[in-house]
């Protein structure tokens, strides 16, 4: 698998194209944090309202993860991305020509729409790369992807500087952001041409209803309802969040709007859910042992992606302002030390994978790995002005490891539980990866940063423990290579983990 990575053929051509289309999507997701406190003081924006755009940048991805997971089943991950990449330019133009608090806010909102587009690839990769090797190939998919948080962080300051340079005046960052939506829209249009769905002869399995997920028990469809509810409530948070006196976005009568409306999405998801399953609800369909499935597995990745995912977007979004406000740096310097974290992702998500491929357990791996996210955020809720900025980002560098690990571990799991639903199942835990991200920096926004790292630690050493005791370990996730000379091998539907009532140790 690994020598493979340098070749441009077969799975591996895919496997390149796809990442780098995840990259770029998180260059323009990412574009803001490098900027927030230069477009805070050109905009004359306050620290509350800086803080709130984070949140904004993240609250859309929720729902929006979701239905591009259904889209993505229906339409398949070749047309899905491309449009994605297309519309990035969008939200890029919208913001980078932003005036004022408001536009700000409805700009980074779209902008959560573009930071949805790594389930697609999930189901991708799934579909050119065996069992065994599919933690070490989403790793390096979600890994150099992740990469594009780095290159936001690190090279759009500079740009901007350039572009200052060159064109004179002081608002450089508005062309480094409209440039990165200009570049994503290109490449959507390349992607469209280059990718392929599936290796050749190869059919792409749909679910057999759209709508919402396809539970096999009565009690995984409760669970489900509860799942929906959880992302609502997240949405819901940032709607109060809006209406804040030291916001001032929206006012009470609009927030109980807003919370209206989210009131009515989850009663559409419901009856979507019901639809979806009604024949199993009234007892009309019983799924065969080898068709079942366990929702309690998805939520327990659900919770390990706010743990670790989450606490990803939380830092990557903080941690620019962080270290200028706590050692006192310039704008630039502060935001390329900050890039440590997002930097990391270059190996230690494809690490996660691979750990999880070659260690015999994708349970103990995870909860391992758990434990290290609380061990690495707790070290961090200690870093002060007195620390030596080479230690702060040591102990910066520990924790982005275990939470990037963290990610490739858990979708070293997601694609073994079915085959024709892996897009809305990666949808649901990475929506809640953003859940986590919203939840931690609404804490952010209301505290400090020593608070937000001891919750986020507090938080992983929680999902650890319930991963010891309840995370099982999925049938068939250590299959053989299929035999291929091609290498674009004749993928199968990859086993899924056992129902409550087929549990397997």
């Amino acid at each position: 698998m690994l020598q493979g990575l340098v070749s441009f053929r077969g799975r591996y051509r895919i496997l390149h194209l796809t990442w780098f289309a995840f990259f770029l999507t998180f260059v323009c997701w990412f574009n803001f944090a490098p900027f927030a406190t230069t477009i805070g003081k050109d905009l004359n924006l306050t620290t509350e309202q800086v803080k709130t755009l984070g949140i904004c940048n993240l609250a859309l991805t929720i729902p929006a993860r979701i239905i591009i997971g259904m889209l993505l089943d229906r339409f398949g991950p070749r047309i899905t991305y491309s449009v994605l990449l297309m519309f990035a330019v969008v939200p890029c133009l919208a913001t980078a020509l932003s005036q004022d608090f408001g536009q700000l806010v409805i700009s980074r909102l779209l902008m959560g729409i573009v930071g949805a587009g790594f389930v697609v690839g999930i189901r991708m990769v799934s579909e050119w790369f065996p069992p065994k090797e599919i933690g070490v190939a989403e790793g390096v998919y979600g890994g150099w992807g992740n990469f594009g948080a780095f290159a936001a962080e690190f090279a759009l300051p500079s740009l901007a500087v350039a572009s200052a340079f060159l064109v004179g005046g002081s608002s450089g960052w508005r062309m480094a952001i409209a440039l990165s939506g200009i570049v994503a829209a290109i490449y959507g249009y390349i992607y469209m041409r280059m990718a392929q769905d599936t290796p050749s002869g190869q059919e792409y399995h749909r679910p057999k209803r759209s709508g919402s997920l396809e539970v096999t028990s009565v009690k995984s469809f409760w669970a489900l309802i509860l799942s929906n509810l959880g992302l609502i409530l997240a949405l819901a948070l940032l709607a109060w969040r809006l209406a804040q006196p030291q916001i001032n976005f929206f006012n009470t009568p609009q927030m109980l709007v807003a919370w209206g409306l989210l009131a009515a999405l989850f009663a559409y998801q419901t009856h979507k859910a019901w639809d979806v399953n009604r024949e199993l609800l009234s007892g009309k369909k019983i799924y065969k042992p080898s068709d079942r499935y366990q929702f309690r597995q998805i939520a327990l990745l659900e919770f390990t992606y706010v743990t670790s995912f989450g606490s990803e977007l939380a830092a990557v979004s903080m941690l620019p302002a962080f270290f200028e406000n706590t050692f006192a740096l310039e704008h630039v310097m502060a935001a390329m030390i900050a890039a440590c974290y997002p930097f990391l992702n270059l190996v230690s998500r494809p690490s996660g994978g691979l750990i999880s491929d070659k260690f015999g357990s994708r349970k103990w791996t995870m909860t391992l790995l758990m434990f290290g996210i609380g061990v690495g955020y707790l070290l961090a809720y200690n870093i002060n002005q007195n620390w030596p900025i080479p230690l702060a980002i040591a102990v910066t560098m520990f924790s982005a490891y275990f939470a990037q690990a963290g990610c490739g571990a858990t979708y070293s799991i997601v694609p073994l539980i079915k085959k024709e639903i892996t897009g809305q199942v990666a949808g649901n835990v990475g929506a809640y990866g953003n859940f986590g991200g919203v939840v931690y920096l609404t804490i952010f926004s209301l505290t400090d940063a020593q608070v937000l790292f001891q919750t986020m630690g507090i938080a992983a050493l929680i999902c650890a423990s319930l991963c010891a005791f309840l995370l099982q370990e999925p049938q068939g996730s250590f299959a053989a290579h299929y035999d291929d000379p091609a290498e674009t091998s004749d993928l199968q539907s990859i086993p899924m983990l056992a129902d409550e009532s087929h549990t397997n140790s």
